[in-house]
Parts: C-alpha cells; structure tokens; sequence
C-alpha cells in the first residue's frame, strides 16, 4: 500500500496520532506521508487515519 497526503490537508494531526511510523506533520503545519511504501504491520492504522481525516485528505496512490 502507498499513501499520500493531498492539498487539502489542514493539519489536525489525527493521522500522526494515529500512525506516527507513517505520517508527520511538516514546518508548515500539514501532514506528509513519510514512506515509500506502508509495512503490512502499520496498514490497519493507515486505513484508520484515512477514516479519521476531517478532510478526507489522505489517500491512496
């Protein structure tokens, strides 16, 4: 699986709460996926961040 953090992101921070191995929140305030490629072992909390994303700004690649 890969993800990635569209424009629309607003910076709550639920998906680093969430999957802190997967995403980060940058200098400017908005999240960023920071893998390649998600490991098998972190994929049920990615779907769980994409669930919880008020903006519906990650997605699938």
């Amino acid at each position: 699986m890969k993800v990635e953090v569209t424009d629309t992101c607003i910076g709550c921070g639920a998906c680093t709460a969430i999957a802190s191995n997967v995403f980060e929140l940058t200098d400017e305030g908005t999240a960023k996926a920071v893998v390649e490629k998600v490991e098998e072992k972190d994929v049920e909390d990615v779907k769980d961040a994409m669930e919880g994303c008020p903006v519906g700004a990650i997605v699938e690649k």
